[in-house]
């Protein structure tokens, strides 16, 4: 575990963990992360995205994690169970954010491994991910036992409107 973090599971988000984790949310999509959001990202679409993974983690249909250090929350991933029937082996990985203040310091690691393990608890075998082409985020999947299986132009915008590719990873848990 990285020094002075804590990973811990979020079986509900209540308005202290909105806040906490609609500053992650806002400070990622203005450093130039592509997590669905467009610039300028305003906090009530911050909080009301989590309002809905609230509801989401409710449901059952994930499980929120997230990084803290002394200021607060530095880092969440999810993982999103909802899947076709035939399908019950897998999960999606979204929504890895860092806030500026903790990178580079082992927090992305640190949450992706706390969500393979909270995958492989639930019985899953194969997560997949997509991440932008070339970024941080692909070194660190990379660096960790994701193994790359395509890159797809043009997939998304950058907050700023530019497009980009993405790249698609995929790791057996089995």
């Amino acid at each position: 575990m990285t020094a002075g973090i804590r990973i811990r599971r979020l079986d509900a988000i209540g308005q202290g963990e909105i806040d906490g984790l609609s500053d992650v949310l806002i400070d990622c999509v203005e450093a130039g992360a592509s997590v669905s959001f467009m610039l300028p990202i305003t906090r009530a679409t911050a909080e009301a995205f989590w309002r809905g993974v609230a509801k989401s983690i409710a449901k059952g249909e994930r499980v929120v994690l997230v990084a803290e250090d002394a200021r607060g929350i530095v880092g969440t991933v999810q993982v999103i169970w909802a899947a076709p029937e035939n399908q019950p082996h897998r999960a999606d990985v979204s929504k890895m954010l860092v806030h500026r203040r903790g990178r580079r310091q082992g927090v992305g690691a640190a949450l992706l491994a706390a969500i393979e393990a909270q995958a492989r608890a639930a019985g899953r075998t194969l997560l997949v991910l997509d991440t932008i082409t070339g970024g941080d985020a692909e070194r660190l999947y990379a660096r960790h036992g994701w193994q790359q299986c395509g890159h797809i132009p043009n997939y998304a915008l950058m907050p700023g409107g530019e497009l980009a590719s993405t790249t698609v990873f995929f790791k057996s848990l089995g």
